[in-house]
């Protein structure tokens, strides 16, 4: 029997790689680098990493369970030891066993009711037929490069090409962008900047990552509240804490808590309020030495960062296989293909506070449903009858999420996880 391909070795690559080989499944995984940890290893080809990352969630609402962070690792870990943890995790569970390095995969396309798979490794080129595939490359690689009118003659990068702060030293300084990588590298540039400005478009809600001395993601109440008086009463906590950003000379948003992902960042406020960091509107147009701004002024910089985000990126395999409508493929689940039974999405799925565990819990549903396809074909086929009738419906616990393209796979995390229990529930049932 063909084995299944994982590809990525990032934290939803290894999960996904363990719990095919619990089930017995034989699995091979295909990552670029020479090791484990995909994103958080800066080392790595494809990282986005900078050298002053954390997670800007705290370990124990980010770890998998059942393979927690060392108690001496920080509450919010630095990228270094998120990469200890990973190949811990790959060590612990016997997955490099499993894995081929240095493979960077050119090609999937589907052969029958098969999978070729085609990969460049040490200059050679390899197949593999595989009785499906599991996409884990992860969400984070592929920069949303905006092209602005005009044309400006210093320095241009976006937040995927840097690493350290040096880069500013002495600059004037045009970060684009207010999200949680443009507020880091905000706060990394102010120490060493001659200035920083910064555009920012629309409106945030800020949080800083300890309040009480608690990480901020661990205080919610132990009762769940309603999905539109958790957004009242969460808004009102956050305009408490951190005060409105009109304060700071930042735009209100202008839609309700969680409706787009929140800026966790302790020291961004801190230094608008001390003037380290200017607020601007949009870039009406580039200048050969700076900007012009939608409010008609202007400003000279030596370096403009783009810390605009990143797109869904898979190039090896053609949109169309993928169900991609829109900003997005449409897939059951966020993972499962209604096109076909043999591709998986791992990983295509943001939620506040969703952590590596709801990731987990994909790929254990991914098992049981590909042990299913192996075992009981009949059950399979009526699971992939509700996964095309139910392809197009978004999990969002009746939010109004932004309509922006990285809120195009967001999902409310209670009721997502709710719904892949429930699934497994029904599955373990018919095996």
């Amino acid at each position: 029997m063909e084995p299944y391909v994982v590809i990525g070795a990032g934290p939803m690559g290894l999960c996904s790689t363990r719990r095919l080989a619990e089930q017995g499944i034989q699995v091979i995984g295909l990552e670029a680098h020479n090791d484990v940890g995909g994103l958080w290893d800066i080392d790595s080809p494809t990282s986005t990493m900078y050298q002053s990352a954390h997670l800007i969630s705290s370990k124990r609402m980010t770890e998998f369970d059942d393979f927690p962070m060392r108690d001496d690792v920080a509450t919010y870990p630095r990228h270094s030891e998120l990469k200890q943890y990973f190949h811990d995790y790959a060590a612990h569970f016997d997955l490099y066993r499993h894995y081929r390095f240095g493979c960077w995969v050119e090609r999937v396309e589907p052969v029958d009711d098969k999978w070729r798979v085609t990969y460049r490794q040490h200059d050679k080129t390899h197949e593999i037929m595989a009785a499906g595939v599991l996409l884990a490359n992860g969400t984070l690689h592929h920069p949303n490069r905006i092209e602005f009118p005009g044309q400006f003659d210093g320095e241009m990068m976006h937040s995927c090409d840097y690493r350290h702060a040096d880069i500013f030293e002495d600059k004037r300084v045009l970060i684009v962008g207010c999200g949680n990588s443009g507020c880091d590298i905000a706060v990394d540039a102010v120490h060493r900047a001659e200035h920083v400005d910064m555009v920012v478009r629309r409106g945030y809600y800020f949080l800083p990552k300890f309040v009480a001395g608690r990480p901020t993601d661990t205080l919610g109440g132990k009762i769940r509240l309603p999905n539109f008086l958790k957004q009242r009463v969460d808004g009102l906590l956050v305009r408490l804490i951190s005060g409105k950003p009109s304060s700071y000379g930042l735009p209100d948003p202008d839609y309700k808590m969680y409706e787009s992902h929140p800026v966790i960042n302790s020291l961004f406020l801190h230094h608008i309020g001390h003037g380290d960091i200017t607020v601007r509107p949009d870039i009406e147009t580039l200048t050969p030495n700076g900007a012009r701004f939608t409010d008609g002024q202007e400003a000279r910089y030596d370096l403009i960062l783009q810390a605009t985000g990143y797109k869904l990126h898979y190039p090896f395999i053609d949109k169309q296989h993928l169900n991609w409508q829109g900003d997005a493929p449409q897939l059951y689940l966020n993972v499962f293909n209604p096109k076909h039974p043999g591709l998986f999405v791992m990983g295509m799925v943001e939620a506040a506070g969703l952590g590596w565990q709801g990731r987990d819990d994909q790929a254990q549903l991914v098992a049981r449903v590909i042990r299913m396809q192996q075992e009981n074909p009949a059950a399979a086929s009526a699971f992939f009858d509700k996964v095309r009738a139910k392809a197009n419906e978004r999990i969002d616990g009746g939010m109004h999420y932004l309509p922006l393209e990285r809120m195009a796979y967001y999902v409310h995390k209670a009721d997502y996880l709710q719904a892949l229990n429930n699934e497994m529930r029904q599955l373990s049932a018919g095996l």
